[in-house]
């Protein structure tokens, strides 16, 4: 069974069609990866002052420094059961900035003992958050993390610790694609990293 569904339950029935079969990658049956092509209309970290910081991060490909318009870029989602034989989903974005290609990697894991879904970000996996996922009135989906902390590792990111995200992923009928919008909030600061745009999306044979 997919990671959101053990989180959803019945919830994830309420999803639009598209998404429950974008969000069903399942470790344990044959449809277990999928690859998405698009574009974002808008990529990066709009604060200049956070950019040596995150340029520290893209190593760990976790965030990344540039913000750019009509960034291209592609998504690759793979099930499997992670060494705890834990249900996951692994996922890697690659954006085509200009003059610079990013690549960004996480794991979600479905934590049977506290019943959550926990994101860890980056190769390291060491920057980890607990995901709420909603279906909404429309069908849309809807994700929401607010406590992040580190795991013991060698990448260090005080000043994100406090920072919350906010995801909303729809399939658009008349433009026949996804479309996703993603925000990074950090109280101080205010918005520290978006995204948001389309992509087509199919599921590997």
């Amino acid at each position: 069974m997919s990671v959101y569904r053990l989180a959803m339950g019945a919830g994830f029935a309420r999803l639009q069609p598209e998404l429950q079969d974008y969000f069903d990658l399942d470790p344990a049956g044959t449809r277990n990866r999928g690859t998405g092509t698009g574009t974002f209309d808008i990529a990066g970290c709009p604060l200049p002052v956070l950019r040596p910081l995150l340029r520290l991060a893209a190593r760990d490909r976790s965030l990344f420094p540039e913000y750019q318009r009509d960034v291209p870029f592609t998504i690759v989602n793979h099930a499997r059961l992670d060494a705890g034989g834990r249900p996951a989903l692994g996922a890697v974005r690659t954006l085509d900035f200009t003059g610079r290609t990013r690549v960004l990697e996480d794991v979600t894991v479905w934590d049977p003992r506290r019943r959550v879904l926990v994101d860890r970000v980056g190769r390291s996996g060491v920057l980890a958050t607990d995901l709420e996922c909603t279906a909404g009135p429309d069908g849309r989906m809807r994700l929401v993390s607010r406590r992040t902390r580190l795991l013991p590792g060698p990448l260090s990111l005080p000043g994100l610790m406090e920072a919350a995200a906010f995801t909303e992923q729809w399939w658009d009928r008349a433009e026949g694609r996804f479309r996703i919008r993603t925000k990074v909030i950090q109280r101080q600061l205010g918005t520290v990293l978006v995204y948001e745009g389309a992509f087509s999306y199919r599921a590997d044979p």
